[in-house]
C-alpha cells in the first residue's frame, strides 16, 4: 500500500479551507457529463423506475396514441415487438380498467426490458417512484428547467462538504496514528477512504479528457 504523511515536514495536521473554484466546478461538470451519458450510467439507472423518463414517455405515448415517443428508447430492430404491443395496449384503454392495468404494465415491462438490452443491462423489474437516486432526479430537473448552474452549485457544495469531512478525519488521526496499532488502523481506514475518493474523481477527469486513468488500489 502506498503511504503518505500529512504535513510531513512538521508532523502536525492542519485544516484546509475548501472553497468553490474553477477546478472543482470542472470536477462537478465532469460528473454531470458522466451521469447524463448512457455509457456512464450504472446498471441500476432510473430507466426502470416510474420516476424515470422511459416510463413517463410510455405513459404519455399511451395517453396521446403516439408510439413515436417511446421508439427512441429502443433499437430499430426492436420496433417490431413494441409497435404491435403498443397498438394492442392502446386499443384496450377504454375497456375494463383491471384488464387494461395488466396490459399496460406488460407494455411498460417490455419496453424497459428492451431498453435495458440496448444498454447491455439485465431487466430486474419495474421500480416504484421514489427509488431513483436524488442526483439523477436533480439532473433531470436541470434539463427540464434548463438550469445547469443550479445543479452545479448543489453538487459543488456537496462535493466540497464530503471531501472536507474526509480530510478532517484523516488530519485529526494523523498525530496519533503511531500510538497503537488500533489507532493506526483507524487512521489507515480513513486515509484510504479519503485518497480513494479523490482518486475516483481524478480517474473520471482523466477518462473525460481521454487519458484513461484508473483508481489506485491500496
Amino acid at each position: 500500500m502506498r503511504t503518505k504523511e500529512l504535513n510531513s515536514t512538521t508532523g502536525k495536521s492542519s485544516k484546509v479551507k475548501v472553497t468553490p473554484n474553477k477546478s472543482l466546478v470542472f470536477v462537478v461538470l465532469t460528473f454531470i457529463v458522466f451521469i447524463l451519458t448512457a455509457g456512464a450510467l450504472p446498471a441500476s439507472a432510473h430507466c426502470d423506475s416510474y420516476d424515470g423518463p422511459t416510463i413517463k414517455d410510455a405513459l404519455t405515448a399511451l395517453e396521446t396514441n403516439n408510439v413515436n415517443l417511446v421508439l427512441k428508447w429502443i433499437d430499430q430492430e426492436q420496433e417490431e415487438e413494441i409497435i404491435p404491443l403498443f397498438n394492442k395496449t392502446y386499443s384496450l384503454r377504454k375497456g375494463d380498467a383491471e384488464v387494461y392495468s395488466i396490459v399496460e404494465k406488460h407494455f411498460l415491462e417490455t419496453l424497459v426490458r428492451l431498453h435495458r438490452e440496448t444498454e447491455g443491462a439485465p431487466y430486474t423489474g419495474l421500480k416504484p417512484a421514489g427509488t431513483t437516486q436524488k442526483i439523477i432526479l436533480l439532473s433531470d430537473q436541470a434539463l427540464a428547467e434548463r438550469d445547469i448552474d443550479g445543479l452545479l452549485k448543489k453538487l459543488n457544495n456537496h462535493i466540497g462538504t464530503v471531501i472536507r469531512g474526509k480530510y478532517n478525519k484523516v488530519a485529526a488521526l494523523d498525530p496519533i496514528k503511531d500510538e497503537t496499532p488500533e489507532k493506526g488502523r483507524e487512521y489507515v481506514a480513513a486515509y484510504v477512504d479519503y485518497t480513494h475518493s479523490l482518486e475516483a474523481i481524478h480517474a473520471i477527469i482523466d477518462g473525460a479528457s481521454g487519458h484513461g486513468g484508473s483508481v489506485h488500489n491500496h
